[in-house]
């Protein structure tokens, strides 16, 4: 069984004051919420059941049950106090029913084809940069293993907010998660930053994608930009 994460908890400040009355990802580029851009792109995957974790203004991601047969909601409580870890925590479970896709909910897939087939091993989905990067980056060793998940980095794969774990893999994170959970320092922490701390277990190779097949909208500005690019595409 293969089934996939939505992580759609979260506030979305830098895009207010458009989320001050709608969550990030059901905000919409071109005429279609960004949510809905990464459940079609999973759905060509045959993904058996794809769980929504949902915190701010949750109530409004009930839809997508009635247009999608195969979506569950997931409540997650701690949000609000919470960084991304509380997301995984609160689908630790999903983890361990089999093979699963850990994906953030705010993105803009405009190329569907982007996951291709399901991967054979463990991934995080990532994008080649050249020159030096600010954003979260993989570092790999000689042959091709993730040997660190974290910020800053030069000549090297950018993270883009979709990942997959093989079942035995998901039940190691699974684990990982639910024992950082309640330790010293764990509200800050992203769930990457457990994955960094458990790479001795896991072994997580790269799927490279394009740029153009993928985006990350944080401001208004680039919301405005990206609905342009699609409109003039369109």
């Amino acid at each position: 069984m293969t089934n996939a994460i939505l992580m759609a908890s979260g506030l979305g400040t830098r895009m207010r004051p458009l989320t001050d009355t709608v969550p990030k990802p059901l905000i919409k580029v071109g005429e279609k919420p960004m949510i809905e851009t990464v459940i079609e792109a999973l759905l060509k995957v045959n993904t058996d059941k794809i769980y929504v974790v949902a915190g701010y203004l949750g109530e409004q991601f009930n839809y997508l049950k009635e247009k999608y047969s195969n979506i569950e909601i997931i409540k997650n409580t701690d949000y609000a106090t919470i960084n991304n870890i509380s997301s995984v925590y609160y689908a630790k479970d999903v983890l361990r029913k089999g093979d699963c896709y850990i994906c953030e909910a705010d993105l803009y897939i405009s190329d569907s084809d982007i996951f291709k087939s399901t991967p054979e091993y463990s991934c995080y989905f990532g994008k080649y940069i050249e020159g030096y990067s600010d954003d979260w980056v993989f570092e790999l060793d000689e042959d091709k293993y993730i040997t660190r998940v974290g910020k800053f980095g030069t000549n090297c794969y950018n993270m883009v907010g979709l990942s997959y774990f093989t079942s035995e893999d998901s039940k190691i994170l699974a684990e990982a998660i639910e024992n950082q959970y309640h330790k010293s320092g764990f509200e800050t922490m992203f769930w990457d930053d457990v994955v960094n701390n458990n790479l001795d277990k896991l072994k997580l190779r790269i799927n490279p994608v394009k740029s153009e097949q993928i985006a990350e909208i944080d401001t208004v500005e680039e919301l405005k930009i990206m609905n342009e690019k699609v409109k003039n595409e369109g």
